[in-house]
């Protein structure tokens, strides 16, 4: 995750008020339950200094004619003087529970670990005649995200369907069926590679016909088809088979991402070991302010010491965030841009 995604956050004045509201099932009663728990967060809110118009204008994000949404997708807020500065789903796991901060640095260390979490799917359901494209957001233990739906079907505009066989004088018509269905995936490759250039996913997942799927990943760029991996199972035919599709890319996310993170790990372990690597919150800190951070490493599920303070000093400095496998000092780590100078390695 590039943590410029919350940068103009940072480059407003403080103190900060940030609040969670963890996403729970939809219900009838979804207005009420929402103004009681705003009720509970604008009390603690209160209670820690947050002045009016900073209290308000969260007030005026959570309480919409829309509220149901708020209950079903969650919500992370932050705000200061000016207003509301962020206003994003928060898809925690069931059971995070809610959370209100007012501190001079706005609390992101979790939005932040959910959007490291977080795998980005671009899924193309093949058949003969294109495929139906989804961007997808995932993350271990949460509801997948679909963003888009696109069908791109039909480009050749033309029959795919092939004659049977055993007749000499359909080969010419069966000819045309396979240019028709190359034709049309041709054009779903193109799409999802002008698709790829602007949305940046972390794979490509191949689903549906497997005869459709293979000629499908035929027809990708070099660059997809590094990134591509099939879904064995599950299409698009009824719910039973969307399940089925939503299970292989759950397992496929989850792939992703802890190759992801045993990756960054291995690569802190050898900056670590050539001095391009230091571990704990004043360490960390230090080479943010240095202007040395390259990628703000955090632990999974364990918060890093003075995390707000060390997470808002990387992004002023563009870093990247990812997640670790390992304990760390403070359960923060960060990989440099340099070597190490000699006080950050007492």
């Amino acid at each position: 995750m590039q943590l410029a995604e919350v940068r103009n956050i940072y480059d407003q004045d403080g103190p900060f008020a940030t609040i969670y509201l963890e996403g729970r099932a939809p219900a009838s009663d979804a207005e009420h339950q929402v103004r009681l728990r705003w009720d509970d967060l604008r009390t603690r809110l209160e209670q820690a200094g947050a002045p009016d118009e900073t209290v308000m204008a969260l007030e005026d994000a959570v309480i919409v004619d829309d509220i149901a949404e708020v209950q079903s997708n969650g919500r992370v807020l932050v705000a200061n003087a000016s207003g509301v500065l962020l206003n994003a789903d928060w898809d925690a796991a069931l059971g995070a529970g809610d959370a209100a901060h007012f501190a001079q640095e706005p609390e992101l260390g979790a939005f932040a670990r959910e959007r490291a979490r977080s795998v980005r799917m671009l899924v193309a359901i093949a058949d003969q005649t294109g495929a139906t494209i989804r961007q997808v957001v995932a993350a271990e233990e949460h509801e997948l995200d679909e963003q888009v739906e696109r069908n791109v079907t039909d480009a050749a505009n033309a029959s795919v369907h092939k004659p049977r066989e055993g007749a000499l004088s359909h080969k010419q018509i069966q000819r045309r069926a396979d240019e028709a269905t190359k034709h049309n995936l041709r054009e779903v490759a193109k799409y999802l590679d002008e698709t790829a250039t602007k949305w940046h996913p972390d794979v490509v997942v191949l689903a549906g016909e497997v005869q459709g799927r293979k000629e499908l990943l035929g027809e990708l760029s070099e660059a997809l088809r590094d990134i591509a991996r099939e879904a064995e199972s599950g299409g698009t035919d009824d719910a039973a088979a969307e399940e089925t599709l939503a299970e292989e890319l759950r397992s496929i996310a989850s792939d992703v991402a802890n190759a992801r993170s045993q990756e960054l790990t291995e690569r802190y372990e050898y900056a670590a070991a050539h001095d391009q690597a230091v571990e704990g919150a004043d360490k960390v800190a230090r080479a943010a302010e240095m202007g040395a951070v390259e990628t703000l490493l955090l632990e999974h599920n364990r918060s890093a010491a003075d995390e707000a303070k060390v997470l808002g000093a990387s992004v002023k400095v563009d870093a990247q965030i990812g997640l670790l496998n390992t304990q760390v000092e403070d359960a923060v780590a960060a990989v440099l841009r340099f070597e190490a100078p000699d006080e950050l390695k007492k």
